[in-house]
């Protein structure tokens, strides 16, 4: 299994941690700690030394209640960052649904797009349809982040995710754009959903593996870890996150987004080598 993006093959046969480099001022975890390019590519940088294989570049908060930000900023927030992490050796995708932006990262040496619509915005479909082949990263949300949490889904969650995602792959085959070894799907955790909705799409991942497609999944320091640890800070759900990141890998996800790289990667470590004896005693 792979993951086929601008510049590289990502190969799937083992899991493959997503690093965050969010250029905000206002995520929910780490906002205004890495705002400008500068300190960006250093954590970029930090991140790279402490084994991360992908870096996911954002300038635009999507936790709920956050506002839109006009392009132009977003823009001048990740651009910089974009030319100068291509130039690290590892893939970057940039997280963004805004097409211009998304062509001109992609221009820049991005080899990922990660987009919160699933390329529902205007001309997103356009974009990677004339970038062949840049990684896809379609992620199911709930409303919009202005709304998502004021009134979450109703009903079965991993049901209606997996309708959204199959629509969405179905909308890009019908756009001519190929999907087979491209695209990584991802639920969506915290997009909309309640905190019963968010473990049942754990606890039921593996229904999402019947659409055909690797799984990227994002739980680190997500508030539905805080509800049920009690740990009200973001920052202080490394442990929450860790385990919820492993958990999403034994039931089969191929790509974990994280904040805390260095933790992430030494916990899938033990994972792996506990993997390795019990092939080596079958």
């Amino acid at each position: 299994m792979y993951w086929q993006t601008s510049r590289f093959r990502i190969d799937l046969t083992q899991p493959r941690v997503m690093g965050i480099v969010n250029v905000t001022p206002d995520s929910f975890s780490d906002g205004g700690t890495h705002g400008d390019a500068a300190s960006a590519l250093r954590h970029g940088e930090a991140l790279l030394a402490q084994g991360v294989h992908i870096l996911d570049i954002g300038g635009e908060s999507t936790r709920p209640g956050s506002p839109a930000v006009p392009l132009e900023i977003e823009r001048a927030r990740v651009l910089p960052v974009v030319r100068e992490a291509v130039k690290l050796g590892v893939p970057v995708s940039i997280d963004t649904y805004k097409a211009d932006l998304m062509r001109e990262a992609l221009d820049a040496g991005a080899d990922i797009i990660n987009d919160i619509w699933a390329l529902r915005q205007a001309g997103a479909l356009d974009v990677v349809a004339r970038h062949p082949c840049c990684g896809i990263c379609l992620v199911h949300m709930h409303r919009n982040p202005q709304t998502m949490q004021t009134a979450p889904m109703d009903g079965d969650a991993v049901a209606q995710t997996s309708r959204f995602l199959r629509e969405r792959l179905d909308a890009l085959s019908a756009a001519g754009i190929a999907t087979t070894g491209r695209v990584v799907l991802d639920p969506g955790i915290g997009f909309g959903k309640t905190v019963a909705q968010n473990f049942a799409l754990l606890a039921r991942q593996s229904e999402l593996q019947s659409l055909g497609h690797p799984l990227l999944l994002g739980w680190s320091r997500k508030s539905a870890l805080g509800a049920v640890t009690g740990i009200e800070q973001a920052h202080d759900r490394i442990a929450p996150s860790v385990a919820a990141a492993l958990l999403a890998v034994e039931r089969g996800a191929c790509i974990v987004r994280v904040h805390d790289v260095r933790e992430t990667v030494a916990a899938l470590a033990v994972w792996q080598a506990m993997r390795e004896q019990a092939r080596t005693n079958v």
